[in-house]
């Protein structure tokens, strides 16, 4: 890498995978019916349909806001000039109106997305090259503004953790703010990571003894960042509430792949019916075996970042794993980011191999794997954290949640019952997995080395 790499694939060296200044917060003419739409679903604090205890007046609530979605006139988002700033608010603002009209239905209710939303969003996910449904990039990534203290200038030097806020929510609560913001301070914070491993490339394309003092010198600093990492993911517990994140905010997020409720008779998921989409050829997002999974943590380029630098690898045999499919989420210049970081000639790790197998005595080499080591070991550590945070505000909820919805007769048709991840994989045995493979990716001792 050079230092002008990062910037050829839409990465900031100052604000990584963020926008160096804030997103557009809020679209123009003719598109404002959307806006305004999306305002009065916060301000009429519509309420999931599968809600334990949902009122009438909710119901009523919620479909008198979806009668308004369906009037809408349908407006188009496939002009030549339309800005890529316009395209991530449009894509932020109509998968926001979507889910909002999606989970507002009753949970045995079919799925038709109306043409008013259905055809501009998938125009707009067609030349983003993104899915049609929400995402990290829409939660995080592009969904901040700046604090009053603060101003736009400031942004174009530097981001300090504490002068973004979150711009566009779901629920309006403190918890879903905090949520955001844990993923946003990581992604600045990581800032850091990215910069030591452009100047670890540096290193390993020198390759001699002083590129391998250097490069120690990274790693050690790499595991420190990643060590604070994991401080800012903990961090979430001090403002997001585990019962108002899984039952009020965490509903929002579902994407198709997470419906547990089965159609009767075909003991099938409900599918997302994009209304008029067969009228329109070039809208080529909805391929037979699609994929349409809510926003997740997966979704993060940064930590995929970390895993393809340090060689954690996550594919297996027959399919793609969760982890390579969740790439499918992210910006398309960031894909290719991460694409080009795989690409990289010679693998930190095949270098820090060949250096501590050498020579025994040399202790630079010996060094050097220690520092690998422990930047492998704190990714793994920041794992565990990641297994914390789900157990406190996924399974233990969603248990609960369950017990719940047992006592009340309603259990089976609560998409929250299940303890999956928004992309609908099983959540335990997913983070147990990439925790355990991260741990095998530790260089053995020296006599291990030397056998093989």
């Amino acid at each position: 890498m050079n230092p002008f790499v990062f910037e050829v694939f839409d990465v900031s060296s100052r604000t990584g995978f963020m926008p160096p200044r804030p997103p557009l917060g809020r679209l123009p003419a003719p598109w404002t019916v959307w806006e305004e739409l999306l305002d009065d679903a916060r301000r009429e604090r519509l309420q999931p349909g599968d809600k334990l205890g949902l009122t009438t007046a909710e119901m009523a609530y919620s479909e008198r806001w979806r009668a308004g979605v369906r009037q809408m006139p349908l407006l188009d988002m496939n002009e030549p000039e339309t800005s890529t700033e316009h395209l991530r608010r449009a894509h932020l603002v109509l998968t926001f109106l979507m889910h909002f009209y999606i989970h507002t239905l009753p949970p045995t209710s079919s799925i038709v997305i109306p043409r008013p939303i259905s055809i501009p969003l998938l125009q707009v996910a067609k030349i983003l090259d993104l899915p049609p449904v929400v995402t990290f990039s829409d939660t995080v990534l592009y969904n901040w503004n700046l604090g009053e203290s603060s101003s736009d200038s400031d942004s174009l030097k530097s981001l300090n953790l504490s002068d973004i806020q979150c711009h566009t929510l779901f629920t309006n609560t403190r918890d879903e703010i905090a949520f955001y913001l844990c993923s946003a301070r990581i992604e600045l914070h990581g800032v850091q990571a990215l910069n030591i491993m452009r100047s670890s490339m540096d290193e390993i394309f020198v390759g001699d003894s002083l590129a391998i003092t250097r490069l120690t010198t990274y790693l050690t600093s790499l595991a420190t960042v990643i060590d604070e990492l994991k401080l800012l993911l903990l961090e979430v517990r001090k403002e997001c509430d585990p019962e108002i994140y899984y039952n009020a905010v965490r509903p929002w997020f579902r994407g198709e792949d997470s419906d547990t409720y089965l159609v009767p008779g075909s003991g099938k998921r409900r599918r997302w019916i994009f209304e008029g989409a067969g009228d329109y050829t070039d809208l080529n997002m909805l391929p037979p075996d699609r994929e349409l999974s809510g926003a997740s943590a997966g979704q993060s380029s940064l930590i995929h970042a970390l895993d393809v630098f340090l060689g954690v690898n996550h594919e297996q045999p027959n399919a793609p794993s969760f982890m390579k499919r969740m790439q499918r989420y992210m910006p398309r210049q960031h894909r290719r980011f991460l694409d080009h970081l795989g690409k990289n000639p010679r693998s930190l790790r095949e270098f820090v191999l060949s250096a501590s197998s050498r020579d025994s005595n040399d202790d630079r080499g010996l060094a050097l794997k220690d520092a690998y080591n422990k930047a492998v070991m704190s990714l793994k550590e920041f794992r565990d954290s990641h297994m914390i945070i789900a157990a406190l505000y996924i399974i233990g909820p969603a248990r609960r949640a369950a017990e719940a919805a047992a006592a009340s007769g309603t259990g089976g048709g609560s998409g929250r019952v299940e303890i999956s991840s928004t992309g609908g994989t099983d959540l335990v045995q997913f983070l147990k997995g990439v925790r355990n493979r991260t741990v095998r990716n530790l260089l053995p001792d020296e006599e291990h080395v030397q056998s093989c």
